[in-house]
């Protein structure tokens, strides 16, 4: 029963999501041409890139909070976004094929430079510290090792090559030191390290989810802790900050912690709610993450890396954030 209980509580929030992502849609039709974009310059503005949920023609719109105050929201409706050097990266309703979904490698001014579609509804987005790689994780349905429930893809696309990875599992796995193959493996969270080859992310299979370390070159991934999802690796590439699975209650399922990866020392946050999001690294002593307020609304939070101090909020009427610098 309680197992029963954790199934349909998961597939209630991914409902949820998918709803979310829905309104998104109509958001796009509703409010299209009905503000002017505002100008930005991701390159040279310091402080926090995120999606807007404030209320009004804004609302789901790509924007940034300068370390000033000042908020510029542009007229490009997200449903997650990054920027890291040089490119964006923006999942949203895709104008050509309407009721889907697309990626938007985004310029320095969150110009599109190019569009590619995705197979499912957003969930992730990352670029790699050059902007080069753009990695994003889509919820999908209908695969019939998971009884039609919703499941997780994950791609990434070489904005130089042109090349795609349209999805994990085409990859091959070693699992505690051993090949391993099965049809259930799913992926998601991509982070990337500086090389614009090597990644980390969450691999679930036979109901057990592993950080492991990729190498794109190789087509290949290897586990290396237990336990954790949506990793996102730190400028410094030392440190790793996830959510950790603390509880078979949903409501309080997820604890934010950073993984020390010469150690593999975990430290668990200050912040103590349900977390439910691919954290980013405002800096390498801070960690910002959302956090809803309600089926509409979320605030940016923060709170730093070393376990110590407590939660704060960064930017009100926002999630999705990633560090301007």
């Amino acid at each position: 029963m309680t197992k029963n209980r954790i199934v349909l509580a998961l597939i209630a929030t991914l409902l949820l999501a998918t709803g979310a992502v829905a309104y998104v849609i109509v958001a796009a039709r509703r409010t299209a041409g009905a503000a002017p974009a505002g100008v930005v310059a991701l390159d040279h503005t310091r402080g926090l890139l995120i999606r807007s949920t404030a209320d009004g023609p804004g609302y789901g719109r790509l924007a940034v909070m300068s370390t000033s105050g000042s908020r510029t929201t542009t007229s490009l409706t997200c449903a997650r976004v990054y920027y890291s050097g040089t490119n964006g990266v923006c999942l949203r309703p895709s104008k050509e094929a309407p009721g889907t979904f697309e990626v938007a490698v985004l310029d320095e001014h969150a110009g599109v430079r190019r569009t590619l579609p995705l197979n499912g509804v957003p969930s992730r987005a990352r670029t790699s510290p050059s902007g080069k790689m753009v990695a994003w994780t889509v919820f999908v349905a209908g695969d019939s090792y998971n009884g039609g429930r919703f499941s997780t893809r994950s791609g990434i696309l070489n904005t130089a090559t042109k090349d795609v990875v349209a999805t994990l599992e085409t990859f091959h796995v070693t699992l505690d030191g051993k090949p391993y193959k099965k049809a259930d493996i799913n992926y998601w969270g991509i982070t990337f390290t500086k090389d614009d080859n090597r990644f980390y992310a969450t691999m679930s299979t036979a109901g057990k989810r592993y950080l492991v370390a990729g190498d794109i070159a190789t087509k290949s991934v290897r586990t290396l802790h237990d336990n954790v999802e949506c990793p996102s690796l730190s400028s410094d590439g030392t440190r790793l900050a996830y959510k950790k699975r603390v509880s078979s209650d949903p409501a309080h399922m997820w604890r934010l912690t950073v993984l020390d990866l010469a150690t593999m020392t975990e430290t668990p946050l200050a912040e103590t709610r349900n977390v439910d999001d691919q954290a980013a690294w405002r800096d390498d002593r801070t960690v910002v993450y959302g956090v809803p307020r309600d089926a509409r609304h979320s605030d940016v939070w923060a709170v730093p890396a070393d376990g110590s101090g407590k939660p704060t909020i960064a930017v009100r009427d926002a999630e999705s954030p990633a560090s301007l610098r």
